[in-house]
């Protein structure tokens, strides 16, 4: 089984939004198919970071 991180820079904030919830959702269906495990999608804005799994959502 293969793993991915999925990671995205901001400008602003790093915050989810509703989109990123879905993108993150659809990746992990598809990928899914192959074999492969998304374990977190971070978002990242200057030195700031938030992680979808630490916030328990993925």
């Amino acid at each position: 089984m293969g793993r991915w991180v999925l990671w995205r820079a901001y400008s602003g904030s790093p915050q989810e939004s509703d989109a990123d919830r879905q993108i993150t959702k659809k990746l992990q269906e598809a990928l899914d198919v192959i074999d492969v495990k998304v374990i977190d999608h971070i978002i990242v804005a200057g030195t700031e970071h938030v992680s979808f799994a630490e916030r328990g959502l993925i």
